[in-house]
């Protein structure tokens, strides 16, 4: 018997309902802030994402699945940031719509351990504006990633946010961190040791609990900011107060992404395990666009993994009521051939409607009628033929009565809403 890749997971029919209502929202939401959603490829050039994220970010290194032929070495796509800028560039977006805000929602591949909350394929909702500077920007879209979380009724999280600064800042950034590290370097694990000289911030995403205990209280400020990004920094956090959108300075927040400079944030959940707490994160990327050949652009975003979401949202709220059955009984060939047009008839008008094809006995269908938590069944047999009518019974008031045919739908339509 075949199985399931590790790291994987079978979404199966009881559980889309859940995932369809998240995604429906948020493109809801997403049409409110005017996001235009893009779907660009799952297999990229794999040194898109060495260039992007970092030659020494572990995605790039440890958990990128490659698919080699010949000379060419392509990459499931570990994030869709790189993916949407890429698109962005090459189909001269910049052109067509300087300012641009975009948003997806599809799969993403991680060759990585398996554990809760994290998965070898897992799912991204996110957005990305691409185009501008501009402090509030970064408040839209923060704001726009809380108001997502307001929608799928999650409470219990909190806000993280920092500024890494422009690139000289960020530089400033790591020398200020390596200098106040540099007696506890012997301390590290064998990786932050190297990090320690080849990418300093990586160590603060170390998931080792003694390196996490060493890299606290290391009382830096935001004294790497320059006038300018201080500036920025205090607009983007004066724009959410006065949205209401809560929030913490964290210090040591840096992202687990060269491409990020300025804004970075995250939102955490109290409930999910202290490695593994994130819901989604972003941030500011303003360099990434010429890394990647394109124009000079600012550009921020964020995403949201769906697995991490499901985790923590209000199921019984997020899922909408389903649409009302109608489930068929039909009693013989005549009744079947009949059936089948009132059948195709509700479907027309917009009512779900189903019939039984396995069961030989009335009990048996109507045990299949509750199993689907049908809220009416119609039985159609010799006799409702012979009188051109059909039986049906309302299974959540328990009333039973005969209708004609044709005025079925016309009985039944102030439930469905049919006109």
């Amino acid at each position: 018997m075949f199985k399931r890749v590790a790291g994987t997971k079978d979404i199966l029919p009881a559980q889309v309902s859940l995932w369809q209502s998240l995604e429906a929202i948020s493109r809801e939401v997403f049409n409110l802030y005017n996001y235009k959603e893009m779907r660009p490829p799952l297999l990229e050039d794999s040194s898109l994402f060495n260039r992007s994220l970092g030659e020494t970010a572990e995605i790039v290194q440890k958990q990128m699945f490659l698919v080699k032929k010949g000379d060419d070495e392509f990459a499931l796509r570990p994030e869709a940031t790189a993916s949407i800028v890429r698109a962005y560039i090459e189909n001269s977006l910049d052109k067509q719509q300087p300012f641009s805000k975009l948003y997806y929602i599809g799969p993403m591949f991680r060759l990585e351990r398996p554990q809760k909350g994290r998965f070898r394929q897992f799912h991204h909702i996110g957005c990305e504006a691409i185009g501008s500077k501009d402090p509030y920007v970064d408040v839209e879209v923060i704001s726009l990633a809380n108001t997502l979380l307001t929608r799928f009724f999650i409470d219990g999280y909190t806000l993280h946010l920092n500024s890494l600064g422009c690139p000289q800042d960020k530089k400033k950034f790591s020398d200020l961190l390596r200098a106040a590290l540099k007696g506890k370097v012997g301390r590290f694990c064998e990786e932050c040791r190297a990090r320690y000289e080849r990418n300093v911030f990586r160590i603060l995403d170390c998931k080792n609990e003694s390196c996490r205990a060493l890299v606290k209280d290391l009382g830096l400020k935001n004294e790497h900011l320059c006038k300018e990004c201080a500036q920025h920094f205090e607009l983007v956090k004066k724009g959410l107060g006065a949205l209401g959108v809560k929030y913490e300075v964290s210090h040591l927040l840096v992202r687990g992404l060269d491409y990020y400079t300025g804004t970075v944030f995250e939102f955490k959940h109290k409930s999910l395990e202290s490695q593994q707490d994130a819901l989604g994160a972003g941030g500011r990327y303003d360099t990434l666009t010429q890394e990647l050949g394109g124009p000079d652009k600012g550009a921020c975003g964020f995403a949201f993994g769906i697995e991490r979401l499901l985790l923590v949202c209000k199921e019984e709220k997020v899922i909408p009521a389903p649409k009302p059955l109608v489930f068929l009984i039909l009693l013989g060939d005549r009744a079947r051939e009949e059936g089948f047009k009132i059948l195709n008839n509700l479907r027309n008008h917009g009512i779900a409607a189903d019939t039984d094809y396995e069961s030989k006995s009335l009990k048996g269908a109507m045990r299949k009628a509750n199993d689907f938590n049908a809220r009416f069944v119609a039985i159609l047999g010799e006799d409702e033929l012979s009188k051109e009518t059909i039986s049906l019974k309302d299974m959540q008031s328990g009333q039973q009565k005969e209708v004609k045919i044709e005025q079925m739908i016309q009985e039944i339509g102030a439930i469905y809403q049919v006109k």
